[in-house]
């Protein structure tokens, strides 16, 4: 049973299930370029949306391993991987019958290099494009206000 707030803000038991979220990884992959950092997109492969490499959590692994794999997977990227987050989104995930609420911890990657064949190469399109740009490219709340954050962070530490 879920729990939701009455006309006088008092908590009430309601016969809705909260919903849970699963758990996915994702890869904030960062490089700059002259006085531009940049970040990498990809497309997803079914509605071909502009996201960050993310993926489900893999068995045996730390978080930010998983992360930085499912980068060099999506897109064939690779550098140095944070060990903390940068912060987390939720998003729907769009499944053939239903829409699943996915909650994403995202791992910076300051990208040292790019593989000239990669797994998923022919499924996706990759590109990097300024943060400011991104942002606007991205449907998900959640990951333009964390791409929008390293936007800012750069911003305020001079560069």
């Amino acid at each position: 049973m879920g729990r939701k707030l009455d006309r006088k803000g008092a908590a009430k038991r309601t016969s809705e299930k909260p919903v849970a979220a699963r758990s996915q990884v994702a890869a904030l992959p960062l490089r700059v370029v002259g006085d531009v950092e940049e970040v990498c997109l990809v497309t997803t492969r079914e509605t071909r949306r502009w996201t960050i490499p993310k993926g489900w959590p893999m068995k045996g692994l730390k978080d930010h391993l998983a992360a930085g794999i499912e980068a060099e997977q999506e897109a064939g990227l690779y550098g140095k991987i944070a060990r903390k987050p940068v912060g987390r989104y939720l998003y729907w995930k769009r499944r053939e019958a239903k829409f699943e609420l996915v909650n994403v911890s995202v791992f910076r990657l300051d990208v040292a290099g790019m593989h000239p064949i990669w797994r998923e190469q022919a499924e996706r399109e990759v590109r990097w494009f300024p943060l400011a740009e991104a942002v606007l490219l991205v449907d998900e709340p959640g990951l333009a206000a964390l791409i929008a954050a390293a936007a800012k962070a750069r911003e305020q530490a001079g560069a």
